[in-house]
């Protein structure tokens, strides 16, 4: 059985790779978990002054939570423990001391673009796809942190209509509204995160570190609200259940508004 995610120090650069490409690196919790440990073991390393986070292959950065993980999910409650569980991974990732890079190829879906969208700077091929189409497939949602995560990168109009429509936004879409810091070709996401990862890594640590934790905080209060009872609602629902097994069916969902 292969390793569903990989850390590498190269240093001073670090690379954490999500490794399921057979499975366009769609999530477990052993990857998320694996995550989480990952992230602990760099707050104490001081050697490492840069870290990217790529996705095995060429198809996916990660096409968002394994759809089996949901099979646990039954009831709001589930629902509040399930986006408790995946916000500890992304948190995690986000307060990790050290900037991170996202080298996205292909897609970044659903909890796979969650991941991208904390990290610091976020490099893609041309054909690199950004969204979280929930909308038109599984019918949840996001949490309040990553409501705001988003409301701070795309503004109120522009997660409205990210959301809303469902859809996967293009690599230029996605460098214009700030989803992506620049587009690269296709193959070379990666390249271009480790020559800025290098050049990140020739600066003052510290001020590095303080930037991030000064831009943390100022995110903070939106992510702090919250939001337990729209989790609920929506984890609890028929539409959900809906989504999922349309999902497993491979049809087009039928939501009902229940």
């Amino acid at each position: 059985m292969e390793t569903e995610i990989l850390f590498e120090r190269n240093l001073p650069i670090a690379t954490i790779t999500l490794n399921r490409p057979r499975f366009h690196n769609a999530l477990t919790w052993t990857m998320y978990d694996g995550l989480i440990a990952i992230c602990s073991g760099l707050a104490s390393d001081a050697e490492i002054r840069a870290v990217i986070v790529r996705g095995a292959g060429d198809k996916a950065f990660a096409s968002g939570t394994d759809i089996a993980q949901f099979a646990e999910v039954r009831t709001g409650a589930d629902g509040v423990a399930y986006e408790a569980r995946l916000e500890r991974a992304v948190a995690a990732l986000e307060a990790v001391k050290q900037p991170t890079i996202a080298a996205i190829e292909g897609y970044a879906v659903g909890g796979g673009a969650a991941l991208a969208l904390v990290c610091d700077l976020r490099y893609g091929g041309a054909s690199t796809q950004i969204g979280v189409p929930i909308a038109r497939t599984l019918g949840n949602c996001l949490s309040i942190a990553n409501h705001a995560r988003l409301l701070d990168l795309l503004g109120p109009a522009g997660t409205k209509e990210l959301l809303f429509r469902g859809r996967l936004a293009t690599a230029a879409e996605c460098h214009r509204t700030g989803l992506l810091n620049e587009v690269v070709p296709d193959g070379q996401a990666y390249a271009r995160a480790l020559t800025i990862a290098g050049e990140i890594a020739q600066h003052a640590p510290l001020t590095l570190q303080v930037t991030k934790e000064a831009v943390l905080r100022l995110q903070a209060a939106r992510a702090q609200i919250r939001g337990d009872d729209l989790i609920e609602m929506i984890y609890g629902s028929a539409d959900f259940r809906e989504g999922v097994e349309a999902f497993l069916a491979r049809r087009k969902p039928r939501f009902q508004g229940r």
